[in-house]
């Protein structure tokens, strides 16, 4: 038989410990907001502020065992309490009053705390809506446009068809030029298919990453996909160029390369003429003209792999008005040659670089002893003011990992301690990660303040990079002031360990001014702070958000395969199910986009009647 005196006992401890822990998360609450008071210039944001407070105050202390004593007794364990802190709080002490026999008018809960715990739930709704211009309720979903948005109309229409309620534009690429052309595209398609759509100038900030190489050698390799049995899956397409531009010895699965050659030799080809050559290794190659693209672009296919280089002449096997040799040769005219790249393996020694002086790969003598060890520049030298020896370097999203062993005027030798058996080779525009040092960089660089000015004529939001802290955010803001835009939305992207550190100030700086997101860029993230504590830190980023009613941004290769093969992980689809608690989705570019935003958008709407932030919803199932 239960013992009634020791559950009593045991409902007026829980009861005890309860007011204790209220009156603490109150305490902490009042001196968080007297220190955050002169950055609450939205009169609106007050009660959404004070809530996270409570929810800082609340989350000082180790709940575990109180959240098993009071799920046991049928009773709230505050894990769901995010949104409505105080609250919640009340609630769990009226009904423990309740059950240890107090009358109903001393237990404090009132119809105004049970309104407060309403409006609390509906402050997020509200600000997504005031910050995307959407329905609160609805996952809104972001995508990142890629340089085709500019001149591709129906891709465009399409993305608004399949959902798209904020294009970004990453102002880390392209130009005014392409963005303008952009924005037109999109008021263009969102007029035409009624679905409104926000634009997001994303400023590039200071981008850490190795700058320039050497050219490499002015050699193409036209490489042919086989199967096993080396039969010839596909030709290798090429485009013949008669303008006066140097060919392009860079290939994709998107882009063939380029070659330059006479313009009055290219006039006289035609879909089904012959053109022969030896390539560098002797070998007769031959290419067969498939269509004519324009009055100076000719479309060819090789079958057989080859090596190019300037100056190797093309013969033409076609209808010619005299039978001169010379009409019928060209010779390949000059390369814009891709830059050199450094292999790195583990244990190799590499020279980050304060100069810009194009790097290059180490050089050895003839017994195989190093000479010059690979040296590659830095895009941004003010870094080496904040780097010191022992500290790790991450190159290229994590890929290859360095210790600093020391810094002289030349720059940073880095010892690599992690790579592929084989190494990683490392090119321009790679990305330079610093978790371990303190870096003051200004967050706003000249051409982020010339981008500003563009996109004061046309962004709806303006995306904030590399925020280390709540300065940060004043200093935007003072920026979108003088250009009268300080009542355009802002998203903070948060990427480095300091913006982990000071997220409460940097949310209270954000949306102390207005309408404001956050952005978990996970990939940056994950290389700083390490891929095993990704997910832990994703976690609380979501409460801290949640408590403070600020949407969230889920970025960083969501459904990545899918967008960039149309292949989609299995990971990758439990990633996205996830992605539901967050209030926006963005999708990276990638040539099967479009299809990308209708599986997001099944995966989202199915998971919608399942979970609501932290909470299960329990529908009927539909297994």
């Amino acid at each position: 038989m239960p013992n009634p005196n020791l559950a009593l006992a045991e409902i007026r401890d829980l009861l005890a410990q309860v007011r204790h822990l209220r009156d603490s998360v109150i305490e902490t609450q009042q001196i968080l907001l007297a220190e955050w008071d002169a950055f609450l210039h939205h009169k609106k944001f007050r009660a959404s502020a004070a809530n996270l407070a409570a929810y800082i105050g609340l989350r000082r202390h180790d709940l575990r065992e109180l959240q098993v004593r009071l799920a046991r007794i049928g009773l709230s364990s505050l894990g769901r309490s995010e949104a409505h802190v105080i609250a919640t709080l009340d609630a769990v002490q009226c009904a423990l009053e309740l059950m240890s026999g107090s009358a109903i008018a001393n237990c404090g809960l009132t119809d105004d705390t049970q309104s407060m715990q309403q409006q609390q739930q509906q402050r997020l709704a509200q600000h997504t809506a005031d910050l995307f211009k959407q329905d609160g309720r609805a996952t809104v979903l972001m995508v990142t446009l890629p340089v085709e948005a500019a001149d591709n109309y129906t891709l465009i229409h399409d993305m608004l068809s399949s959902g798209m309620a904020c294009a970004r534009i990453n102002c880390a690429h392209d130009d005014a030029v392409q963005w303008l052309k952009m924005v037109y595209n999109i008021r263009r398609a969102s007029k035409e298919t009624g679905r409104h759509c926000q634009i997001l100038f994303d400023l590039a900030g200071p981008k850490l990453r190795t700058g320039a190489m050497v050219p490499g050698p002015a050699i193409l390799h036209i490489k042919i996909r086989r199967d096993e049995y080396g039969n010839t899956l596909q030709p290798t397409s090429l485009i013949l160029d008669g303008s006066t531009n140097p060919g392009r010895a860079v290939t994709s699965d998107s882009t063939p390369a380029r070659l330059s050659v006479s313009a009055k030799w290219l006039k006289r080809l035609k879909p089904g003429h012959r053109i022969t050559f030896h390539d560098l290794r002797k070998r007769k190659r031959e290419f067969i003209v498939t269509q004519r693209l324009s009055a100076n672009e000719v479309s060819v296919t090789c079958k057989d792999g080859a090596y190019l280089a300037p100056g190797i002449l093309l013969k033409h096997h076609g209808e010619f008005p005299t039978p001169k040799e010379t009409e019928h040769t060209t010779p390949i005219g000059d390369f814009i040659v891709p830059p050199e790249h450094i292999l790195l393996k583990q244990g190799e020694t590499l020279l980050l670089t304060r100069t810009q002086k194009p790097g290059h790969a180490e050089t050895r003598d003839k017994s195989g002893r190093v000479i010059t060890p690979g040296h590659i520049p830095c895009s941004e030298p003010s870094v080496f003011d904040f780097l010191r020896p022992g500290q790790v370097v991450w190159i290229d999203d994590g890929r290859v990992a360095c210790l600093i062993e020391h810094i002289d005027e030349r720059g940073a030798w880095l010892h690599v301690t992690q790579a592929r058996p084989n190494g990683d080779k490392i090119g321009p525009e790679k990305g330079l990660n610093f978790p371990d040092s303190a870096l003051d960089l200004p967050v706003l660089s000249e051409k982020d303040l010339q981008d500003l000015d563009f996109a004061a004529q046309y962004a709806d939001l303006i995306g904030l990079s590399f925020v280390q802290g709540g300065k940060d955010l004043d200093l935007l803001q003072a920026e979108m002031a003088k250009r009268k835009m300080g009542h355009l939305g802002v998203i903070a992207k948060i990427e480095t360990k300091a913006a982990i550190k000071n997220l409460p100030e940097i949310i209270i700086r954000g949306a102390g001014h207005g309408a404001f997101g956050i952005m978990i860029a996970r990939g940056d993230l994950a290389v700083e702070i390490g891929y095993e504590r990704l997910a832990e830190m994703q976690e609380e980023m979501l409460w801290l958000c949640e408590a403070a009613h600020v949407p969230v941004i889920w970025a960083t290769q969501v459904l990545e395969s899918l967008v960039k093969q149309n292949l989609p992980s299995r990971a990758e689809i439990t990633d996205a199910a996830m992605s539901e608690r967050a209030e926006c989705v963005m999708l990276n570019k990638g040539p099967f986009v479009v299809h990308g935003m209708t599986v997001i958008h099944d995966i989202l709407s199915r998971m919608q009647g399942h979970q609501v932030k932290k909470t299960a919803q329990y529908r009927a199932l539909h297994w």
